[in-house]
Parts: structure tokens; sequence; C-alpha cells
């Protein structure tokens, strides 16, 4: 039987905090290619594409470090993985549907503060709220996972116990 404990909700926060800071600069790249290569010479020129193309980078990023071990650099660096239920490696599917699901963090967020005319500070304030709360939802879990993971069906799981086996 894997051992399927879970991570403190501080180190999940770190390792998406640094995670966040490595994925800066794969937009940056990715972005800078996409408006070198097409020619993009405004920013509202081909925006609808340049954000589905970093889109598409978010999601080939996670689904492929999480079918392929498990773990993003910064779960490697924060000592976690992906697993499913019984603690098996997530296939494609379940990896692209956590990666759908993960937009929860911020897209309600985000389309409240839009709905309400949301300005200034209001546009900061929101989408922080809605993070807050998806955040304090693991502390509803009694396994401690977060919603997304939950609905995914897929736990982070903790593995610096293993690697000092």
């Amino acid at each position: 039987m894997p051992d399927l404990t879970t991570p403190s909700l501080r180190r999940r926060l770190s390792s998406m905090l640094y995670e966040s800071m490595l994925l800066f600069g794969v937009l940056f790249m990715s972005g800078w290619l996409f408006s070198t290569l097409l020619q993009q010479r405004h920013a509202l020129y081909l925006r609808h594409g340049l954000e589905f193309w970093l889109f598409l980078v978010l999601a080939v990023y996670f689904i492929w470090f999480w079918t392929h071990g498990g773990q993003t650099l910064a779960m490697k660096t924060w000592r976690f993985r992906v697993v499913d239920q019984a603690g098996h490696p997530v296939g494609l599917w379940r990896a692209t549907f956590r990666f759908l699901l993960a937009w929860l963090w911020v897209l309600p967020g985000l389309a409240l503060a839009a709905a309400v005319h949301g300005q200034q500070w209001m546009l900061v304030i929101i989408p922080a709220l809605n993070i807050l709360l998806w955040a304090l939802s693991a502390r509803l879990d009694p396994q401690g996972q977060f919603l997304h993971d939950r609905l995914a069906g897929t736990r982070l799981v903790d593995i610096t116990s293993k690697a000092k086996s």
C-alpha cells in the first residue's frame, strides 16, 4: 500500500508560489516566441490567439509532468506528487481534468470581478478572496485535499518519508 500522506497546506501553497515563478519564465518565453514568429506589433493584435497559445503551453506543461512522474519542477523541489485516489500514477484524461478544474482557483473570482464591473483594487481583492476560499476548502476535506483534486479523483502525496527510507 503506497504512503498517501498529504503535504501540509503551507507546503502546497509554497510550492504553488514557486511554481508561479518558474511559469513566469516559461510563459514569457512562449509569449515572446508567439509575438516574434507572428510579428505581433501591437498588444491587441492577435490577443486571443496569444491567450489560447499561453493556455495551451500551460496545459502541456502541467499535463506532461503529471503524467510523466507525477511531479512538476516545483513539486520535485517540495517533494510531493500527484497520484490517483489509490496512489497510482495519473493518466492523460485524469491529468487533463485536474488541469481544467484547477482553473477554478482563479476563474470564478475573475468572472465575479468582471460581473460587478470591479475597478482598481476590486480587480485584485475579489480574485484573491476566491483563491483564499479555494485554499481553505482543503480544511473541509477529511484528507486535506483541495476541491479540484477531490473532483478529479487525484490527490497530492508527500514523498519525503519515501526519500528518507
